[in-house]
């Protein structure tokens, strides 16, 4: 016979071993993957969607000043879970943004200094490029004021210029600082429990303090976002500006959950992180060598046998099931032995001439003659004295036991 072919391999499996392992692991390896991507989704995220935060590249965004401070030295923390108490030192800046976001700044616990800034422009993605936007307006003053805490909001007012102007920054002692810049329809805070912080040239505070709470707002975001950034003046005066409510050499922590990131517990992920990653690699290892054993066979194939067997076998399968259902296994005890009787007395050329009394006195004698650990006799009276199934098992191990040993001294 000729090498088998191609047709003919492929007529005995659909696949070669080959290809099913390797679809196998594709599979495994992929699933992995996606666990774990779907545990870890927040970290991985480049937040570049055009938001208001410090991971955003867009002209709204706050994304360019973590590099800045960290270019001047100054420690800098993008957060995105609860803050412990080594963050108390620290300036938390929040830029939260929509009404839903009032409770939520309401619920921070913070230690140290607190800077609110306020939204300004209502924008849309842009087509062209990803993580930018358009500005299409600005918020209304009573829809920027949303965003505080009922406690602050109370009492406050927004007022904004006309058009586009050269701003000076000032102490409220009327020392300027940071550098002039160009700000579109600057936005200045007022009202009653607000402390001047840092002013317009004109005296109307951009960054104020309340009194009761010492929380810091800042009410225009134009002043140190991406866009107020784009010139050195700007870069400059932004620094300047966190620099007045920041001890020297405290960190600057940019809140990051009010817009998504936070950092998330699961199930999924504590048993992808110590200590639970030993355990996890444990069960994987498990899961390996149970599907290695589930795919290599150990033996010969089991052939399949009929449900219900004919003959010998089956009339005797069927007969000892009745006698197990019937709860009468022990009654086997006596005919048993004395099927065992004639099968010694065969085996060792007894008299066929004597009786049942008669053949039990000579089995007797042979079993002492031959040192047998028991007669017939006492054997015989343990199967009839049998009531359960575990005493015909003994009685039919002793019987087997006495058959060896006459058998075995007769030969």
């Amino acid at each position: 016979m000729g090498p088998m072919t191609r047709s003919a391999r492929a007529r005995d499996g659909a696949f070669s071993p080959v290809v099913v392992i390797v679809v196998a692991l594709v599979g495994v390896v992929t699933f992995a993957g996606l666990g774990i991507l779907s545990a870890y989704a927040p970290e991985l995220r480049s937040g570049n969607d055009g938001g208001t935060h410090a991971m955003s590249r867009a002209a709204t965004g706050f994304g360019g000043l973590p590099p800045l401070l960290r270019g001047l030295g100054e420690p800098v923390l993008l957060s995105r879970g609860a803050l412990t108490e080594a963050a108390n030192e620290g300036l938390l800046i929040l830029t939260p943004t929509g009404r839903l976001t009032a409770d939520r700044v309401d619920n921070f616990e913070h230690g140290g200094p607190t800077l609110i800034v306020l939204p300004k422009w209502f924008t849309a993605p842009d087509p062209a490029h990803a993580g930018w936007v358009t500005t299409i307006g600005a918020n209304p003053a009573g829809e920027a004021l949303s965003i505080l805490p009922h406690d602050l909001r109370q009492g406050a007012d927004l007022v904004e210029r006309e058009g586009r102007e050269r701003i000076v920054l000032r102490r409220p002692n009327g020392m300027a600082f940071g550098a002039p810049v160009e700000i579109e329809g600057l936005r200045t805070l007022s009202g009653e429990g607000w402390i001047p912080v840092v002013t317009d040239e004109r005296g109307a505070p951009v960054m104020a303090m309340h009194a009761e709470t010492g929380t810091y707002v800042l009410s225009d975001p134009d002043l140190i976002n991406t866009q107020g950034l784009k010139t050195l003046e700007g870069a400059q005066t932004a620094v300047a500006l966190l620099g007045v409510i920041r001890a020297q050499g405290a960190p600057v922590i940019f809140d990051l959950t009010l817009h998504g990131f936070q950092r998330t517990r699961s199930l999924l992920r504590l048993m992808l992180e110590p200590p639970l990653l030993g355990m996890t690699l444990v069960m994987a290892a498990l899961a390996v060598f149970a599907g290695t054993q589930a795919a290599v066979r150990f033996g010969p194939t089991r052939e399949t046998a009929r449900v219900i067997a004919l003959g010998k076998r089956g009339l005797a399968d069927n007969t000892a099931g009745l006698v197990r259902l019937a709860r009468r296994e022990h009654h086997l005890a006596t005919p048993y032995a004395l099927l065992m009787r004639a099968a010694v007395a065969r085996a060792i050329g007894a008299p066929r001439s004597l009786d049942d009394e008669q053949l039990n006195a000579f089995l007797d004698r042979v079993s002492r003659s031959t040192g047998a650990t028991e007669t017939y006799s006492a054997l015989a009276e343990q199967a009839r004295a049998a009531r359960t199934p575990g005493d015909l098992m003994r009685v039919a191990n002793a019987l087997y036991r006495w058959n060896q040993e006459l058998t075995r001294a007769r030969q």
